[in-house]
């Protein structure tokens, strides 16, 4: 089964019922794809969802990620440090590494400019939401 690193901002907007990529949710749920995360991650999540959200959606998302069974919790063991134009961006790439990944699902920019290392290794499998929804077959 396919493994992503789901970047913060594509999670907002997977949540809402008519959020535009809503279908992300809907195929997590349909267990398409096997959600990875670090605390770290986790951490965000809850920070910003609670943020943007409330505290009940974050409770929510939260009880979901955790209890899911296509859900993984990987720590990180090496911090690669490859983002360096927002290092709190590093975390998802370490994760995805680490984890080995398909895929890390962003339309972060500093996440997407990995993409134009030449002969960066490893390499970061960053794919947009667009590209992943595609690989997934939706």
């Amino acid at each position: 089964m396919i493994k992503a690193v789901i970047d913060t901002n594509i999670l907002l907007n997977s949540i809402p019922k008519k959020g535009s990529l809503r279908w992300l949710y809907d195929a997590f749920q349909n267990e398409e794809f096997i959600w990875v995360f670090s605390n770290e991650i986790i951490t965000e999540y809850a920070e910003v969802i609670n943020r943007e959200f409330s505290k009940q959606a974050m409770e929510v998302v939260f009880s979901i990620l955790l209890t899911a069974v296509n859900t993984q919790r990987f720590e990180p063991s090496y911090k690669w440090q490859l983002v360096s134009d927002d290092p709190d961006d590093n975390k998802f790439v370490d994760c995805a590494l680490g984890a080995n990944v398909d895929y890390l699902v962003s339309n972060d920019r500093h996440l997407r400019n990995l993409l134009k290392i030449k002969d960066l290794f490893p390499p970061v499998p960053v794919v947009t939401p667009v590209q992943f929804k595609k690989i997934i077959g939706l």
